[in-house]
């Protein structure tokens, strides 16, 4: 029987400064968090899961990213010449597979434990990513532009979705892509990705997710439009626990992940 889980975002001993009505940063979403900063890249870990789920992201971006920017994907480096934005970094899972593949890449957070995480894994790494400590806001008030931003797993734990989708679809390149990945809020989803994952299974920490705050694909959508964005195709994402990988599916009821394109 094929399963789904929901991911995780770490927490942080350092917090930006609270929201406000200009602010997309949760307090409570950060904060709690704050014990698992360290563990991002134990694969054993609390992160666990999406350590797991990271192959299939990789995959869905680089043939994406591929198709959409008419790239060679045999290449070793087909994103060269691409600037990237992974806008809620984390330790950064995603920006260093991206800085491989040739992305030059921006990782962003709210949490300073996060970015100091990765600021430290990079260096042993030999890769060279910019790690900012640093809301969607004020890159916008930067003044910056990307080509590809990766906005995964991060909506659901926003204090304002309307004001992220709007700031990051202002820091796209009008030829740009962002992909999104979260959480649906579905009774399927609160079942699977909150009871089973967290509470039964203790694959995440108890209180990981807030189920209220998953989004819909209708609201997702609506979100894009009052920012003069479009998703243009999206993917159900489910875990096999027989074989132990996550897969695309056609079901959207937990978790799924999509593309999103100005208008």
């Amino acid at each position: 029987m094929v399963n789904q889980v929901g991911q995780t975002k770490p927490e942080t001993d350092e917090i930006l400064d609270k929201p406000n009505k200009s602010s997309t940063i949760d307090d409570q979403e950060v904060a709690k968090f704050t014990a698992m900063a360290a563990e991002w890249w134990d694969p054993k870990g609390k992160f666990k899961p999406l350590h797991k789920f990271n192959p299939t992201r990789l995959t869905y971006i680089r043939r994406h990213v591929c198709e959409i920017f008419s790239l060679d994907p045999a290449l070793e480096q087909p994103l060269a010449g691409l600037s990237l934005l992974d806008i809620g970094c984390g330790g950064g899972l995603l920006s260093e597979p991206m800085t491989r593949l040739g992305a030059k890449v921006t990782g962003a957070d709210a949490s300073e434990a996060n970015i100091k995480t990765a600021k430290i894994h990079a260096e042993q790494q030999g890769l060279d990513i910019d790690y900012r400590a640093e809301t969607a806001e004020q890159l916008v008030a930067n003044g910056e532009k990307f080509d590809i931003i990766l906005n995964m797993e991060v909506i659901e734990h926003v204090a304002d979705i309307d004001l992220f989708v709007g700031s990051c679809s202002n820091l796209l390149k009008p030829n740009g892509v962002m992909f999104i990945a979260t959480l649906n809020r579905t009774l399927k989803a609160l079942g699977l990705a909150v009871i089973g994952a967290e509470y039964i299974l203790g694959w995440l920490p108890r209180g990981t997710h807030d189920w209220s705050k998953f989004v819909t694909p209708a609201e997702l959508d609506a979100a894009l439009l009052n920012s003069n964005m479009k998703m243009q195709t999206s993917t159900g994402v489910s875990y096999n626990p027989i074989f132990d990988k996550w897969s695309e599916t056609g079901d959207l009821q937990v978790n799924y992940m999509g593309i999103a394109r100005p208008i």
